[in-house]
Formats: C-alpha cells, sequence, structure tokens
C-alpha cells in the first residue's frame, strides 16, 4: 500500500512552511508547552470529543480521550482534543435533532480549519453518531469512530429494566393506577446504572451499529459496554489506528461506498433497530453524494428478518447482546445478504473483519431459521395521507393492528394533544386512530421524538396498551407501539397531514404498506382552500436557518446546502 510522505501531511502546512506564518503557528505551540519534536514531521490527529456535564451517555468521556490520546502517541502521532457540540438526549430541548446539523457544520468546521491529518470521532448519544460522522463526511479526512457503548442493564426488584421501553411501559402503569409512586420513583433510581447511552436497541445503539457496519468502527467496536475495560481498549486501538489512515490516506470516501450504506440498512433491519435511523442513513449518505432512499430500506427489510431479541422488539438488552457475540455475531449469521468485500477502517474487508465471530445464545442472536420476525424491523409506507412517504417499526407493533381502519382522532398540534387526551369527555374509543399533526422539522420545529403519542388515560384503565397512531414527529428508538412516524410531507408543508379532521376514515395496511385516508379529492381540495400554514416559531438565529433550509424527513433531514459537492478548498493561510 502506498503510503504519504510527511511533506503531504496537511498539519504541515501550518507547522513547517516558509515565512512569518509558520513561526506564529510554532510560538503558540510552543506557548502551550509543545516542543518541535512534538508537532513536527508527524500526524496530528484531532480527537472531536462530545463530553459534557449535561451528556449523560458520555460521562465516561473524559476518561477515553486519554486512553485514544495514548495510542496517537503510541503510533507516532500528536493528538489534540477539540471539544464538540454535546447533544444529550432528554437534556436538550425541544429536540437534539434540531442541532443534529449544527453538530454536522461544527464537525465540519472543526477539522477543516485546524492543522489536523486526521480525527478521531467520540460520540454515541443518538444524534452525535449521525451529526459527527456527517462532518467527517464532508471534511473528507481519515477519520475513526469511538462508539460510546450501552451502559449496563437496569435492575429493580430481580427484574431487568431497559431504557426508554420501560420508561414508557411503567408511565403508562402508572397513569393506570397499577403501580404506586413509591415504585415509580424506586425504578427512577435502578434504570440508569452507568455511563453510557441506552441499553436498548434504541437510537443510539442502532446508529453506533450502524456506524460498524458502514466500516467507520474498528470490528466489534459498537456492542462494547462503556464501562467494560474492552472498552478502554478498544479507544486506545482507535488512537494507534488513525495515524495509520493518515500515513495510508485511507479517507471515508475511499472507504464508504452505497453497497457499505446497504450493509447498514441490512444490519438496522436484523437489529429490529430505531426508525430514527432512516433519516440519519439518508443524510448520511447525501453527504457521501451516494443515493439512499426510502424505498431503499423496505426492499432491504422485506428479504432481512430480525435476528436481535432485544427490546424494545424483543427480551434481551445490549449487554446480553455483547456477551452473546455482539454485533459481528449478529453480521456472521447474515453474510449472504452483506456486501462482504466492503472496506473498514480496520484495513481488512467487512468479510475479513467477521472471520471468527460466533454467536454463543440462540435466543438473543437467532439463527435464520427461527428469527424474532420474519421481515425487517421497520416498514416504509406511502399512500393518499403520506404521498412521499412514512415509517413504522413494526416489529414493535401490534399484531392485530397491523391492518386497521378506524376514524381519526385529531390533535392540531403537542400542546393540544397534552391538553386534551386525558380529558374524560374526549370521543375516543379503542379503534380511533389517533393523529397529531405539527410534529415535523418545520412544524414542531425539529422533529421532536413525540410521535408514541400516549393512550388516552381512561382507555389505560379499561387495559388498551396499543392504538393506530400516526404524526409527523419521530418517536424514540427505545419505543414501541402502533406508530406511523415521519409522515412526509409534513401537515406544517401543507401535506395531507394538514388536512385531517376528526371523523375521517385512515386506513393501515402494513403488509400492503399501504396508509389511506379515506376522503374525497373535492373535500380535500376544498378543506386546502381554508388551510394556511403555522405561523414560524423562530423568527432569528439558527432556528430560523434551520426552518429556511432542513429537507424532509424523507430526504434526510440535512440542509439542503450540505448535501455533497465540489470539497471546500483547503483554508488560506498568511
Amino acid at each position: 500500500m502506498k503510503r504519504v510522505s510527511v511533506s503531504d501531511l496537511r498539519s504541515q502546512r501550518w507547522f513547517d512552511a516558509p515565512g512569518i506564518r509558520s513561526f506564529n503557528v510554532r510560538t503558540r505551540a510552543l506557548q502551550m508547552g509543545y516542543s518541535r519534536r512534538d508537532f513536527e514531521k508527524k500526524p496530528v490527529i484531532a480527537i472531536l470529543n462530545t463530553w459534557s456535564d449535561f451528556a449523560q451517555c458520555h460521562s465516561h468521556f473524559k476518561q477515553r480521550v486519554e486512553e485514544v490520546k495514548r495510542g496517537v502517541l503510541q503510533a507516532g502521532g500528536l493528538p489534540m482534543e477539540l471539544p464538540a457540540m454535546s447533544l444529550s438526549e432528554t437534556m436538550v430541548k425541544p429536540t437534539t435533532m434540531l442541532y443534529r446539523n449544527f453538530l454536522a457544520m461544527e464537525a465540519e468546521e472543526l477539522i477543516w480549519s485546524h492543522p489536523v491529518d486526521g480525527v478521531v470521532l467520540m460520540g454515541g448519544c443518538d444524534k452525535t453518531t449521525p451529526g459527527l460522522i456527517m462532518g467527517a463526511a464532508s471534511a473528507g479526512l481519515p477519520a475513526i469512530f469511538v462508539p460510546a457503548g450501552p451502559m449496563l442493564t437496569g435492575r429493580y426488584r430481580g427484574r431487568p429494566l431497559g431504557s426508554g421501553s420501560d420508561n414508557w411501559k411503567y408511565w403508562d402503569e402508572r397513569r393506570a393506577g397499577t403501580i404506586s409512586e413509591q415504585q415509580w420513583h424506586d425504578m427512577e433510581a435502578s434504570l440508569a446504572r452507568s455511563p453510557g447511552h441506552c441499553m436498548t436497541m434504541g437510537t443510539a445503539s442502532t446508529m453506533t451499529s450502524a456506524a460498524e457496519a458502514l466500516g467507520l468502527t474498528l470490528p466489534g467496536a459498537a456492542s462494547i459496554p462503556a464501562v467494560d475495560s474492552a472498552h478502554a481498549r478498544m479507544a486506545s486501538d482507535c488512537g494507534r489506528r488513525i495515524v495509520e489512515l493518515v500515513w495510508e490516506d485511507a479517507r471515508p470516501q475511499s472507504i464508504v461506498t452505497r453497497a457499505s450504506f446497504l450493509n447498514a440498512v441490512a444490519v438496522l433491519m436484523a437489529l429490529g433497530g430505531s426508525t430514527n435511523a432512516v433519516i440519519h442513513l439518508i443524510a448520511m449518505a447525501g453527504r457521501f453524494g451516494i443515493p439512499l432512499t426510502l424505498q431503499d430500506f423496505d426492499n432491504v427489510s422485506r428479504s432481512t428478518p430480525v435476528l436481535a431479541n432485544l427490546r424494545p422488539s424483543g427480551t434481551y438488552l445490549m449487554e446480553d447482546f455483547y456477551y452473546a457475540g455482539g454485533l459481528r455475531g449478529l453480521m456472521s449469521r447474515m453474510t449472504d445478504r452483506l456486501d462482504l468485500t466492503c472496506r473498514t477502517v480496520s484495513g481488512l474487508s467487512l468479510g475479513e473483519a467477521l472471520q471468527g465471530a460466533e454467536v454463543v445464545d440462540d435466543d438473543v442472536i437467532r439463527p435464520l431459521d427461527k428469527p424474532v420476525s420474519p421481515e425487517g424491523g421497520i416498514a416504509i409506507l406511502t399512500g393518499s395521507l403520506a404521498p412521499d412517504g412514512a415509517v413504522i417499526k413494526h416489529s414493535a407493533a401490534s399484531p392485530d393492528l397491523m391492518k386497521h381502519r378506524g376514524r381519526a382522532v385529531v390533535f392540531a398540534d403537542r400542546d393540544d394533544l397534552a391538553r386534551r387526551i386525558d380529558d374524560e369527555n374526549l370521543d375516543v374509543d379503542e379503534t380511533c386512530v389517533l393523529v397529531m399533526k405539527n410534529g415535523g422539522a418545520v412544524g414542531a420545529p425539529g422533529l421532536p421524538e413525540w410521535g408514541a403519542l400516549p393512550i388516552p388515560k381512561k382507555l389505560l384503565a379499561k387495559g388498551v396498551r396499543d392504538m393506530v397512531r400516526i404524526s409527523d414527529a419521530r418517536m424514540s428508538g427505545t419505543s414501541f407501539g402502533t406508530c406511523v412516524l415521519h409522515v412526509s410531507p409534513e401537515a406544517a408543508r401543507g401535506g395531507p397531514l394538514a388536512l385531517v379532521r376528526d371523523g375521517d376514515l385512515i386506513e393501515l395496511d402494513i403488509p400492503a404498506r399501504r396508509i389511506e385516508l379515506h376522503v374525497t379529492a373535492s373535500e380535500l381540495a376544498r378543506r386546502r382552500e381554508e388551510w394556511a400554514p403555522p405561523t414560524p416559531f423562530f423568527t432569528r438565529g439558527y432556528g430560523r436557518l434551520f426552518a429556511e433550509h432542513v429537507t424532509s424527513a424523507d430526504q434526510g433531514c440535512d440542509f439542503d446546502f450540505l448535501h455533497a459537492g465540489a470539497p471546500t478548498p483547503e483554508p488560506k493561510i498568511y
């Protein structure tokens, strides 16, 4: 393999060019205590660290970054830590999705504007993985991803608890009056027991697994629990490997292909992964200039069974998954559905990286002939209610609702839903279809995780635990239920969802991949004449930029001006 020379290193344009500009750069490096031997004639490695005091999933990154640095130093590079925006799910409001593109922009500009030759991306909490990879793809330097790893399994009175999934489950029981406030608070203290992201197959575990399937992590990295000593070793391995990637000039564009993305989609389906991954993978593919559509997801889903018996689609949690064989074990069972020639940052092909992988628990990671579900976890719906598409995690939906007709009970937005959902006078029964508008990228704003609409309290009291629910919002990857999401075009952009009224008949047919609004064309035309777009939430700042440039959910919700194009020229140095 041809290796680059020292004179090819980007950092040396700052440190080793003739004239006053490099004198100034070296002076400031010396000011910080670095010697010329630290930064001359060696790769400079940026470490984008999304640690903060608010980032619960990344609370161990203060230590992990030191382990990454150790690996970089051992391999002959100079590590330089660059703090990046921390997107803590649950802490950041109205939603971290509003700021995924902000992080992507920040990551790109941090890499582009500094004297660095390669980058280590440290993330894991839901939007940090796609945001960092989107930015690194656009920057185009050699990069490797360090996943945060899942937290330990929650424990309560001898029962395992899964973050997110059990939050929603027991909150419904609390609302129904079947558990006490003290039990609720006891579970609150038992659910999240260590650093790391959600240990269910929510968005965080889904996206770090997708990053591995794309070839952007070391083999097996995505499944390691955050506090396992193997995680610290993996971090140092990543530090060593990024230096080699720089010498090899192995950039993300030379590793990631359309086949890599189809591998990631297949892994998503086999995991029963988060619906949010559909939006993120499309956005990530756009940064690479690779076409990826909703139809690609449905095509793969129809031929890829769910093999991971993980919540919310199954029984177990990520700690069980890792010790049962992890992602390498799962991929080893679906090699006929993967392109094994795809490259990875390890220097191995995907097929080579899977050599020796095995599964030691067939109930956690199922064999092909005994899947959790015969189809992938996510289905793509189209029809008169969602002309540009909608998604549903049908592996976590109720079997008796896979085909359903019901009258719509409509909420104008999340505030309207909160006011009326538990009203005893709400005209609703278990056969109805709950519809919420204005939960999309523009309407909410930011496409928050509001899509798992709550079951009306009076129906919970009757024992109802699931209904067909439809919105243009997202839902947490840890959620479950028959929830149709990402309806496109969204209501705030004048999609058919904006025109739905109480009493309209809506039909869901998951096997046929259809979502239909049974209202005549003439009536819809009349309603459209009466419709007016909502008043923008933001009048200034980043929020206004977001609303004016964000693409629809079916297109990945990236900014229209950030899609792949000609490479940005190198910065001028004076």
